[in-house]
């Protein structure tokens, strides 16, 4: 073990308690946080096991992205004739219960070890999975060694590395360097984000795509929202303009915008729905709304939508639900890309995309600028200056239905166009394990 990786372990354990109060503060809102703490440092009621695919998605959107590859990696191990038994582990609450929804029989779903040398041994010994597969970005120091102690081959998937991040990684080379090489792969992205990797020590074999560009848009949720937004056109003369995966700040700059519009939400033949990113903020942000005087209708108060029956008028619409983003999105004609309006560097706009609904995106876009590029050169989106610049320029696009309809048409066409990712991902980790069985 080097000296910066045993002082950033002495640091780890140190640091276990103040992990279990934060894990109890985070509980009181986010019960999930609350379950099978123990998992955290190693220690497993589940029975051992071996052979195991690990993927590794450490929370919401990387969850998302990992069922995606792990349906692509069931077909390929299929038509091998391989056995596949999935371990999944998670780093938040929201991931974990996304993940609930790839699981078969047999396969195991648990907490990534937090990452001493004791809790990552206990994890190895336990499942000795064959093959690890991190999804983009997690670089764990002491799980890459352990790995590596095991003979575990182990790969960074779907991978991308922004400026910031590499810079901060150079900074730390002395501890970020040898984990990233004790990769035995790594499949980028894109060539920046290859380039950036091989910066910091990365063994890039290949550059792949992003497999969020393979999600097929839940089609029940899409005919509902098309339904919904007929019926809102036809019958309020209303469309729904989203703000979606909204973070801290930007819901107040959206109300602040509104007040500057002469006090008026945005216009009458305007819906306004905001999607928190975070479920913990939901009633935060419904109460925002409501002390700023306007009304609120929250998705879980709407019922059943199956009719379909329109939500409630209300000034603001907010989406209080997991998993119905390709409803949100099918419902809405534009979207406000949350997360880049404050210095967060945006979410994802993919699944915006690959539903029809093109976005408008803040100056802060740095976690996905390829993509965000890419969508900009397509005509799948426009980029504004502030919250501001983007509620004027939804005003004005919504006012001319060609240069909508054709945006819309550009964004699937877009996503359409940079497919194929999961399945090269999928026969990259397919030679990966099969030279690690060799």
């Amino acid at each position: 073990m080097t000296l910066a990786r045993t002082l950033y372990s002495a640091a780890l354990v140190a640091a276990q308690p103040l992990l279990r109060r934060k894990l109890a503060r985070r509980g009181v809102n986010e019960p999930g946080y609350l379950e099978a703490i123990e998992e955290r440092f190693g220690h497993y009621s589940h029975a051992p096991g071996q052979g195991f695919v690990w993927v590794h998605a450490v929370s919401l959107g990387e969850t998302r992205a990992a069922g995606i590859l792990i349906a692509a990696l069931r077909s390929e191990w299929a038509r091998r004739g391989w056995p596949f038994r999935l371990l999944l582990t998670h780093g938040t609450a929201t991931g974990r219960a996304e993940g609930l929804r790839l699981l078969r029989e047999g396969d195991v779903q648990v907490w990534q070890p937090w990452d001493t040398p004791a809790a990552v041994q206990r994890f190895v010994r336990h499942f000795r999975p064959a093959l690890g597969l991190i999804m983009e970005t997690e670089v764990w120091p002491n799980l890459i060694a352990a790995c590596q102690g095991a003979g575990i081959p182990l790969a960074l998937a779907n991978a991308r590395l922004n400026e910031r991040s590499r810079a901060a990684a150079q900074r730390l080379r002395w501890l970020s360097g040898p984990a990233y090489r004790g990769f035995s792969a790594v499949w980028a992205q894109t060539e920046d984000d290859a380039v950036r990797l091989r910066s910091v020590g990365a063994p890039v074999q290949a550059v792949l795509g992003n497999v969020k560009f393979d999600a097929q848009p839940d089609e029940a949720q899409q005919s509902l929202g098309r339904a919904l937004a007929r019926r809102l056109d036809n019958e309020r003369g209303q469309r729904v303009v989203l703000l979606a995966s909204s973070r801290e700040g930007e819901e107040a700059a959206l109300i602040e915008s509104w007040r500057s519009n002469a006090g008026s939400v945005g216009n009458a033949a305007i819906q306004w729905l905001v999607v928190p990113r975070h479920p913990q903020r939901f009633d935060e942000v419904a109460a925002l709304f409501k002390s700023a005087g306007l009304t609120v209708a929250r998705r879980s108060q709407w019922g059943d939508l199956a009719a379909p029956v329109l939500p409630p008028q209300a000034d603001v619409w907010i989406g209080d639900s997991l998993g119905e983003m390709a409803l949100y999105y099918r419902l809405a004609r534009l979207a406000l890309l949350g997360g880049s309006f404050e210095p967060l560097g945006g979410q994802n706009l993919i699944e915006a995309c690959a539903s029809g609904c093109p976005v408008l995106v803040g100056p802060h876009t740095f976690n996905f600028a390829d993509a965000v590029e890419l969508a900009l050169e397509a005509g799948a989106a426009w980029r504004v200056s502030d919250m501001a610049h983007a509620v004027g320029q939804a005003q004005a696009l919504l006012a001319d239905e060609r240069r909508c309809l054709d945006a819309a048409q550009a964004a699937v066409a877009f996503t359409q166009a940079h497919r194929g990712a999961a399945q090269r991902t999928a026969e990259a980790a397919a030679g990966l394990w099969a030279a690690g069985s060799a």
